[in-house]
This record gives structure tokens, sequence and C-alpha cells, in this order.
């Protein structure tokens, strides 16, 4: 793919963030997805490349826009796309930090259409490649990365969402000796902090949504970090379901498993404050300002993009694409 799309789908989370953050603290969900979902799309039908959505707002009978299966854009190389218009739904309904607008996109047939169900997940940084095992002890995990990394145990950051169902990992970390920090939604950004050792976070672990895994590995597989993932079907109609869509339910789905090839962007945008990247700020005179985290696997270049968005001429020039951002 052409670096200069880097940008331009940055372009798209960033309109997506926008329109999602007018209604933060406002608790309708359904309005932050609906107007998110709109914007997203809307820009993403600008984009010079001919897409095929495979993880996306749910099944065509279920989500009438973005739905998997969904083709999307202006024309132009076969790709994947992967979306989420907003990672954290919770947190933007009750003014929390952390939510994001995210995308990945690849080659067609270069990202796993992984089913809307758990996965089992861990991922880690660059340095600690190699070193990750779902079926390991996270205690043993621990120790490895200290070693590898000459730094104590006690001195590691573990990232968990804060679900009865991680009980007994997160007594495991404790047991370990590591700092931990539960959080309540989203663990997409924590994936992409692993990667980044200014973030203070070396690793992430537990069980959330498997779209979401497909849009983490992505962002791992740019930053240079590694990741596995195992679907964690909650009953036997979903055990087929994975099974009809030709995912082994019990494998362990390495990186290139999910992700193939060095050929991936991926870009997510702050909705919310978080410590990857700030929300969106809204200021006088029509103007609001976005912070977009976009890095490409080809090069592993991490930007951090700050744009100005003057919102009257935006919605002039976007509003014949069916996307209205709304009034003050």
């Amino acid at each position: 793919m052409e670096r200069v799309l880097a940008l331009e789908f940055a372009r798209v989370t960033e309109a997506a963030a926008i329109a999602a953050a007018r209604h933060m603290g406002r608790g309708d969900k359904e309005a932050i997805d609906a107007a998110a979902v709109e914007a997203m799309r809307a820009m993403l039908q600008t984009v010079r490349v001919s897409g095929t959505v495979v993880i996306g707002e749910g099944e065509m009978d279920e989500a009438p826009m973005l739905y998997i299966g969904e083709e999307v854009g202006a024309g132009g190389e076969r790709v994947d796309v992967a979306v989420d218009p907003v990672e954290g739904t919770n947190l933007v309904a009750k003014g929390l930090s952390g939510a994001i607008a995210t995308i990945a996109v690849a080659p067609a047939g270069h990202l796993l259409h992984a089913p809307d169900m758990y996965m089992d997940k861990i991922a880690c940084g660059p340095a600690c490649r190699g070193l990750i095992d779902l079926d390991r002890p996270i205690g043993e995990t621990l120790r490895l990365m200290a070693r590898r990394l000459e730094r104590r145990v006690e001195d590691l950051t573990v990232v968990i969402l804060d679900r009865d169902r991680h009980r007994e990992r997160i007594a495991a970390v404790r047991a370990a000796g590591a700092r931990l920090r539960l959080i309540t939604d989203g663990d997409v950004i924590p994936a992409v902090a692993a990667c980044l050792p200014e973030s203070g976070v070396d690793l992430m672990l537990g069980i959330g949504g498997a779209p979401e895994g497909v849009l983490a590995a992505a962002a791992v597989r740019c930053l240079g970090g590694d990741f596995q993932g195992r679907l964690w079907p909650t009953d036997e109609a979903e055990r087929e379901r994975a099974q009809a869509m030709g995912v082994d339910p019990d494998a362990r789905l390495g990186m290139e498993d999910l992700v193939r090839g060095d050929d991936v962007i991926f870009a997510a945008t702050g909705i919310t404050d978080g410590d990857v990247v700030p929300g969106v700020r809204f200021m006088g005179n029509e103007a609001a300002q976005t912070t977009t985290l976009v890095t490409r696997s080809r090069t592993g270049t991490v930007r951090w993009v700050t744009a100005r968005h003057h919102l009257a001429r935006k919605r002039q020039a976007v509003g014949s694409a069916g996307w209205r951002l709304p009034e003050d």
C-alpha cells in the first residue's frame, strides 16, 4: 500500500473521534456509536482503495453500516479493513479516559476474519518478542521478561481488564510481584502501550473481544511487538460458528495467523484522554483538535499527528458524503 494512505486512514479515525466526542458524558451509547460509525463510513468512502470490512460493527442484518462484508472506499487496491469506530463506548458515555476510534488495513486476505466472540490475548513490546506464551504460567513469563529487560519483576507493569473471569490471572500477577493496572474497558490501546517504552506498560493479557484482538495484533505488528490469541467461545454454538468461519477455536493464534505480511497500516485517534493519545479538544470559532497515532509495519515509523479541524468548513466538504457533524 502507498504510504500516503496512512494519513488518509488517520483522517478516517479523526472523523469518527470528533463525531463520538460530541456525546461524551451524556450516557447515550447508541448515539455515540451511531455518530462515529456514520462519520467513519463517510470518510472511508473518500479513500482510494477497494476495501472489504472484515472486522466491523457486526453482520449485515445486525449493522446497517460498516458491517462485515461491506465494500468501502473510492476504488483502488483491494484491501481488508478492520474498524472499531468507538473502542470504549462506555468510557465515552461516562466521560472516562481511554476511548479511541481505530482502524487497521492490510492487503486483501491478510487480516483474520475473526468471529464476534471472546479471545484470550497476550501482547508485549519488541524487546520481549518470542517470550510470551498463552500456555505458560504468567509468573514464569514475567520472570523471563524481567531477565530479558534486565529489570526486576517488581518493576514490570501488566494491564488486565477488571473482570471476574480474570481473578486467577490477577492473583498470579500479584503473586509474582509485578505491578498491575486494572482497566474497565478497551484492550487495544493497552496492547499498543506495551510496545511503547515510554508508556510504562510491559504486558497486556486477558480475555476480551476477538475483533479487537485482530486490531490489537495489527497495531503490535506495526510496532514490532509480539501477540498471541486463542478464541474463547462461551458455548457450543460459538465453537461451531468459529469452525464454520475456518478458525480452530482451540488453536493458539500467532501473529501470522492474525495479521499476515509486512504491509499493515494502523491508526487510532483519541476520543477521551488516554495515556497514548489525548482526547478530542473542542475550541471556540468552530474548531476541534485531535491526536492520532498512525504507524506502518513496513517501516515501523510511529507518528503522533495533531490536527486542528475547522468544523464549519469540514461540514461543507463532507456533507455530500452523508456525514453531518453535530452543531454546537
